[in-house]
């Protein structure tokens, strides 16, 4: 399996090189966006560019749900959605911005290193959604106002209730060492999904790096997405999903397939994915109008009824049946962290798993 070929640290302009487990310097701070509210003036304005284009590390089905209930609400602009792989969707962006190709107007991504690097370059748009500054825990949002927590992921383990008896199930990342999972298990890659990159680095902390290799010689498929994972349980093709999408194994049980979560004792790695609206955005008022209302009591409990995950908008109310996010022990998020050791991360893996 091929990474990009661009490193974070390139995609960084004009900045020195950053050490491992160094820290950033705090940026000169320009006053923080009055909060905005979608305005009659802002829709019409959104109606003449016609379109907003959305390059997202959603699951394809529901960005294109997302889309549609955004044309539903606002007739007249179409919403564009561009998915793939949360690294794969940050190198697109440097490669067409190295190209002078300005085609993104909001993105969203499942690693939120990626606005670190954007914020830096000085590529992303003030912009607070009023709904944010009302809804939003304050570490939910950019104290800038260039970006803002759409959805909140974590990344268990799961199986096929077919293939392995609760009994038997892990419970742990440790019990994943246990023999009797050897070529029995399915893992997705950091180098094509955000999610995934900060499981890795989660787990590689905690745990240290000795354990991914001892899991590679558990003879684990390798697949690219977070997304992927709970398919191939669901499919029988694998017992046990190391890491990927909790809410699809969620999706995928009410649908009655056979699938179950694991929340692992040593904790869930997390993941919060951001949005952010692009200064060059070709077109920018659709842009805004799409980021303000994708943070809407409206779109944020589609997040969490539709898609099955988690929300920080404090209006919304959690489905039945899903463990609270408060309930589950987690893994701490590091996006600073993850944007030092990315390139570093990509290439142990690569090397221990041979891919």
């Amino acid at each position: 399996m091929r990474t990009a070929k661009f490193s974070r640290r390139d995609i960084l302009k004009g900045t020195t090189a950053l050490a491992v487990g160094c820290v950033f310097a705090e940026p000169i701070r320009a006053a923080a966006p009055a909060p905005a509210a979608i305005t009659p003036a802002l829709i019409e304005a959104a109606k003449k560019e016609g379109k907003v284009v959305f390059y997202t590390a959603m699951d394809l089905q529901f960005a294109q749900q997302l889309g549609k209930a955004f044309e539903v609400n606002f007739p007249g602009i179409a919403a564009r959605v561009e998915r793939s792989g949360a690294e794969r969707v940050f190198t697109r962006i440097d490669q067409e911005y190295s190209a002078n190709i300005h085609a993104v107007d909001v993105v969203n991504t499942s690693d939120q290193a990626h606005c670190i690097v954007w914020k830096s370059n000085g590529w992303l748009a003030p912009y607070l959604p009023e709904d944010v500054a009302k809804n939003f825990d304050k570490r939910y949002y950019d104290p800038d106002g260039l970006h803002a927590t759409t959805r909140i992921l974590v990344s268990p383990l799961a199986y096929n209730t077919s293939l392995v008896k609760k009994e038997d199930a892990p419970k742990s990342f440790k019990d994943l060492l246990d023999p009797k999972w050897k070529g029995k298990m399915v893992k997705a890659h950091p180098g094509y999904s955000g999610t995934i990159m900060n499981a890795t680095f989660q787990l590689a902390r905690d745990l240290g790096w000795g354990y991914f290799e001892k899991l590679a010689a558990q003879n684990v498929m390798q697949v690219q997405s977070a997304t992927d994972t709970p398919k191939k349980i669901a499919l029988g093709e694998r017992a046990v999903m190391v890491d990927g999408a909790g809410y699809l194994v969620i999706r995928n049980k009410e649908a009655g397939q056979p699938v179950e979560i694991v929340y692992p004792e040593e904790g869930t790695p997390l993941a919060t994915g951001p949005s952010a609206v692009f200064k060059a955005a070709p077109n920018p008022n659709a842009a805004r109008l799409f980021q303000n209302w994708m943070h809407s009591r409206e779109a944020q409990q589609m997040i969490v009824d539709l898609a099955r995950q988690y929300s920080a908008h404090g209006q919304t109310v959690e489905k039945p049946g899903v463990r609270k996010i408060s309930d589950i022990k987690l893994m701490k998020e590091d996006p600073e962290g993850v944007h030092a050791q990315a390139e570093a991360i990509k290439k142990r893996y690569a090397e221990i798993f041979k891919v």
